[in-house]
């Protein structure tokens, strides 16, 4: 297992280099610069902004500049934001709470969710209940994201008024205190939920579904020959084996904890990385935006790993090597 996971970590830096060169390019395609999004050239002498750019280095070959941006990047030098005025790694670092609390509430809305939800209809198939539960599941995979999370601030920020509809903290609340934590909850549940329940509509009919085919497997038919209980079958037997896909999943949900729901994010106005990727977008903050890039596509390498790491602890039959 370790020399495994050894392996994948080394292949990930030629992965790493090749997303970077992607990123770098990408990134010179696009319109204007860094400081374009920092200077307003109606009101600044054109001539200043020439040497500005001329002493950062944007009119020096491209190569030279790729080297440069990633030699500070593996220093871990993101330079400056060109909206905030502040260094990169301070401006993520301010959003990354808010994003961890986002990702693991919806995470833990989802596996509860989908975990009770999927035992039941793979136990009751075809059932007034299961075929309730699956329509809502595809009533749930069926609705947009945008717009789930605008009738849920419609209903219950404005109408019910029982959450808030954007930010993630009120303000004059004291930091560390009973008071601090339950505003934050409060914020953060509306959004949570949201995410939480698009995602569990998949999950659920994942489950569902390896249990009902689990169920007709032999070892099931021996189970039930030999007199085992039938709750012992359905708690020991098959959903030992069903619960393997969701497991596996969590690898990739990690991801989601970090980049966090960039639409869902946007539309609560709540302050994570997911909101900061699209302002960086929008205000050519390119410092800020390259750097999220490369950040969430380690986080998708590493997601990968702990899904296949995953894989093979819940099931001893695969073998890592």
């Amino acid at each position: 297992m370790l020399k495994y996971a050894f392996r994948r970590i080394l292949g990930m830096i030629p992965m790493l280099f090749l997303i970077s060169i992607v990123v770098f390019t990408l990134a010179k395609l696009m319109p204007g610069d860094s400081l374009s999004g920092e200077i307003d050239p109606r009101n600044t002498n054109p001539q200043y902004i020439a040497e500005m750019r001329e002493k950062l280095g944007y009119n020096d070959p491209l190569p030279q500049q790729y080297f440069r941006w990633i030699g500070n990047f593996v220093e871990g030098e993101f330079g400056k934001s060109a909206r905030y005025k502040i260094k990169v790694s301070d401006v993520i670092g301010e959003r990354v709470p808010n994003t961890l609390l986002l990702g693991f509430t919806s995470i833990l809305i989802t596996y509860i969710l989908a975990f009770f939800m999927g035992l039941y209809s793979g136990r009751k198939p075809y059932t007034l209940g299961d075929n309730l539960i699956g329509g809502l599941n595809y009533l749930g995979l069926s609705i947009p994201s945008f717009i789930a999370g605008v009738f849920a601030i419609f209903f219950f920020s404005f109408t019910l008024g029982w959450f808030p509809s954007n930010g993630s903290i009120d303000i004059g609340v004291t930091e560390g205190t009973a008071e601090y934590w339950l505003s934050r909850f409060h914020h953060v549940f509306l959004p949570a939920v949201v995410l939480g329940l698009l995602s569990t509509a998949s999950y659920t009919q994942f489950l569902r579904n390896d249990i009902i085919e689990n169920s007709r497997k032999d070892f099931v038919r021996t189970a039930r020959a030999k007199g085992t209980p039938e709750k012992k079958i359905y708690n020991v037997h098959i959903l030992r084996n069903s619960i393997i896909p969701l497991i596996t999943f969590l690898g990739f949900d990690l991801v989601a904890i970090i980049s966090g729901a960039i639409i869902t994010e946007t539309i609560f106005t709540y302050p994570g990385l997911g909101q900061l990727f699209l302002q960086s977008v929008g205000t050519r903050d390119y410092p800020v935006l390259m750097t999220l890039t490369m950040l969430f596509s380690f986080l998708t390498l590493i997601g990968n790993l702990v899904a296949d790491v995953l894989y093979g602890v819940v099931d001893p039959r695969i073998r890592l090597d």
